[in-house]
């Protein structure tokens, strides 16, 4: 039987060992024992040399260095790891924003109290009782005035309005010491005097220039506010079980398979995070949006709406106004009594307090356009650095935290072994993620955290919007209504009516979760295994052609 010495023969081939010559001894697994104790992780089960990985759920299922325990326990690191890279890149976020609030915020109101404390060192002596008896109409006035800026919920130019009427009752009576004057007949005074603009044209001069300086001041100072609250929600949105499994494939399966020193392929680690900031990157529109509004916003501040000139000489504005009011005494004093009639004579004379401080005011207010200039100059530069920053984050983080090689490398960690990467590099954005070979993304399932965060730039640009043109809108909160969206977060109704399957590529990602406890996988996943099947499948179709060519 001449078939038995050669099937004699290849059995001895079959059975030679799958990883090289008999003499040849397992990899050592002294790097990845050295990382996993310091990640803090016991070493005991590690194992000193590879072992067969069929185990493995998320890393190739070669000869490896982790067990069960180990794959789950790096996954889990990987996770937070990354989510703790997302909050640190969100922090230089929130920290640049913040910092810009907080000086416009204090040249703002240092603006405010200066103008009040000129207010309190110069009255006194320029009008004496005209200013002692009315102290609080003043107080009262800058009072309302910082409540409208922190947001509170009033009307500016009803205050302002407000103020002018008050000043003018409490002042008229102070000229007319000599009469009696009732509640009832001031409200008489007030509705004749203003028709002969008792003040001059300062209160609807001061009303059109301090509202629009106000509006523009309070939207730009909570537009940073919003933007720093909206990266850090952002931020603490947590990784979806695919992406734990994809960022633990990129950043630990090298080590597992003993290539320590081989760093991620570029692209590579791109798809990933791509993946994994799918929903992120939908902010990146109206992210955009609100970083150009608040630049308008800055140039209208430092421009027509010259915050440093209107808030920084209020103060010299009602001194004028008061000085109208004095000149014009007489006049005013003759249409109130001809349309309200004759008030009666009260047992106060007149003063010649009054007449002594009468004459044009002159007062000085230090200008600081300069420092205000510089401030929305800062300002413009960090906010046009901060437009691109969630659609930058994904090549950021690669290049800066997971040390990703360059694009050019073709000896890196594919998450199969040391090579090249071939697969194309997905789009910014959830509906983009369709086809991502490394992460299996929902596209119909938006994450509601950031699409409520996508809702409240909407509502800050459109107030930054009206504020641009001189309007105060106020809006309701809405972030629960989740109508609103960024790029990428709509889709067909035949492609969002169903999940959606990924096309071929290179390498699909594998779908099975992280075990528990260790257990068998696909057999015959072990790309070091393959010499030995194949020579048993070979044997195979010998022992089946023998007898054939035996009865010949």
């Amino acid at each position: 039987m001449r078939v038995f010495p050669w099937g004699f023969w290849l059995l001895c081939v079959a059975s030679a060992p799958a990883r090289g010559d008999s003499g040849s001894k397992a990899r050592s697994c002294a790097e990845v024992r050295q990382l996993y104790g310091a990640k803090g992780f016991s070493l005991s089960g590690v194992p000193q040399a590879e072992i067969s990985g069929e185990h493995l759920r998320i890393c190739p299922q070669g000869y490896t260095c982790c067990t069960s325990e180990m794959e789950e326990n790096f996954a889990n690191k990987s996770r937070s790891e990354f989510e703790a890279m997302m909050k640190e890149a969100g922090r230089s976020v929130q920290a640049t924003l913040t910092a810009q609030h907080r000086s416009f915020d204090s040249y703002f109101q240092d603006l405010l109290n200066k103008s009040e404390k000129a207010l309190y060192d110069a009255f006194p002596s320029m009008y004496g009782e005209l200013y002692t008896q009315n102290v609080k109409v003043f107080k009262d006035l800058y009072s309302e005035l910082r409540r409208y800026y922190r947001s509170s919920n009033i009307n500016l130019e009803e205050a302002l309005n407000e103020f002018w009427t008050r000043l003018l009752e409490r002042l008229f009576k102070l000229m007319n010491p000599q009469y009696h004057i009732t509640d009832e007949y001031l409200d008489c005074m007030v509705k004749h005097a203003e028709q002969h603009r008792p003040f001059g044209e300062v209160p609807r001069d001061l009303k059109v220039k301090a509202t629009r300086a106000f509006i523009a001041a309070r939207s730009y100072a909570q537009g940073f506010l919003v933007g720093s609250d909206v990266v850090k929600k952002v931020s603490q949105v947590s990784l979806s079980h695919e992406c734990t499994r994809a960022i633990m494939k990129l950043m630990y399966c090298p080590h597992c398979r003993g290539m320590s020193s081989v760093k991620p392929c570029n692209n590579y680690c791109l798809n990933v995070v791509k993946g994994c900031l799918a929903n992120q990157a939908d902010l990146s529109t109206e992210w955009k949006y609100l970083m150009d509004s608040l630049i308008v916003v800055a140039d209208r501040i430092d421009g027509p709406y010259n915050v440093d000139s209107v808030i920084g000489t209020i103060h010299m504005r009602i001194a004028e106004a008061i000085s109208n009011l004095q000149e014009n005494k007489d006049t005013i004093t003759a249409k109130v009594f001809q349309g309200c009639g004759n008030p009666k004579i009260g047992t106060k004379s007149s003063s010649s307090e009054d007449k002594k401080r009468r004459g044009k005011v002159t007062l000085e207010a230090k200008s600081s356009a300069q420092a205000l200039e510089m401030l929305v100059l800062d300002a413009k530069g960090n906010l046009t650095a901060l437009k691109t920053y969630w659609i930058t984050l994904p090549s950021s983080l690669c290049s800066k935290k997971v040390m990703a090689s360059s694009a050019l490398d073709d000896k890196c960690w594919n998450g199969m072994t040391k090579g090249s990467y071939l697969p194309e590099v997905m789009g910014d954005g959830l509906a983009n993620q369709i086809n991502n070979p490394e992460v299996e993304v929902d596209i119909t399932k938006p994450d509601m955290t950031i699409r409520q965060q996508i809702m409240q730039l909407k509502i800050m640009t459109n107030r930054l919007g009206n504020a641009n043109i001189g309007n105060d809108v106020d809006f309701q909160d809405t972030s629960d209504d989740m109508s609103g969206s960024g790029s990428g977060d709509s889709c067909p109704d035949d492609v969002c009516g169903k999940r959606l399957s990924k096309s071929p590529s290179t390498r699909q990602p594998e779908t099975h979760a992280i075990p528990k406890q260790s257990g068998h996988g696909i057999s015959g996943a072990s790309s070091r295994s393959l010499p030995s099947a194949f020579l048993l499948l070979l044997l195979l179709s010998v022992a089946v052609m023998a007898p054939q060519h035996l009865w010949r």
